[in-house]
């Protein structure tokens, strides 16, 4: 047994343990990722900005604003490498949820701790993969004007970089967020700075993992400031209507 992967096994033994956990799956995500791309650059003005601060190997934690359904499909068929995506349990039921689970998508029960949904993310970082989280939690403005804590603790166990992403016009003014923008709508990719946090080993206390989220929260709306200074693309505001997700 080589070096790397005695390391390896050992990184998934500390806790929270994650050697019990099956690998997720990914690889008919790569085929549909394709075809996704395809459809989203034709039906889109689409313009992805600095790809080349995207990390093209080891764990990566991406960190994009929230503004509507499309986020995730986009950005899942756009990024350079396939991403394993949080998203709330509701959505997984029947053959989507099938479907999502097929293509390595992770259900949260966001009405609790959701201790397996943590671990399952935690196991996509040690695997040196990508885990893409949004720290908003749900749709709305899409400023980073309130991020919750679980990008910190993730970040936090890991040591995973950190990816700020700022999308723009996958979300109108005035429109739902349950919905997408209209065919041939401009829409803006922003990558920014990865950035790093220290691992931390357990215990973790709150009060630093607050602190670390403070401290996230501001990079975030750093770069999502930026971003619009860059592009010249406006957020869409608050949201028309209660957001589902809350």
């Amino acid at each position: 047994m080589t070096a790397e992967l005695t390391g390896h096994r050992e990184l998934h033994r500390e806790p929270p343990r994650t050697d019990d956990l099956r690998p997720l799956p990914y690889r008919l995500a790569l085929p549909l990722r394709r075809v996704a791309r395809h459809y989203f650059v034709r039906k889109y003005k689409l313009t992805v900005h600095h790809e080349d601060r995207f990390p093209l190997t080891g764990p990566l934690l991406m960190a994009p604003n929230h503004l509507s359904l499309l986020d995730a499909p986009l950005l899942g068929a756009i990024a350079p490498r396939m991403l394993h995506q949080l998203g709330k349990i509701e959505v997984f039921g029947g053959v989507q949820g099938r479907f999502l689970h097929l293509v390595g998508q992770i259900p949260v029960d966001r009405s609790s701790y959701d201790t397996l949904a943590v671990r399952k993310s935690i196991q996509v970082l040690r695997d040196g993969r990508v885990l893409n989280i949004y720290p908003e939690g749900t749709r709305g403005p899409g400023d980073f004007s309130r991020i919750r804590t679980g990008v910190a603790y993730l970040a936090m166990v890991t040591g995973a970089p950190i990816l700020p992403v700022a999308l723009m016009g996958t979300r109108l003014p005035g429109g739902s967020v349950e919905g997408h923008p209209p065919t041939g709508s401009r829409v803006d990719v922003v990558y920014g700075e990865p950035f790093s946090i220290d691992r931390v080993p357990f215990p973790r206390r709150h009060s630093d993992v607050q602190a670390v989220a403070v401290h996230i929260g501001d990079v975030l709306r750093a770069h999502v400031k930026a971003a619009v200074e860059e592009t010249g693309h406006p957020l869409p505001g608050w949201r028309d209507q209660k957001d589902p997700d809350d």
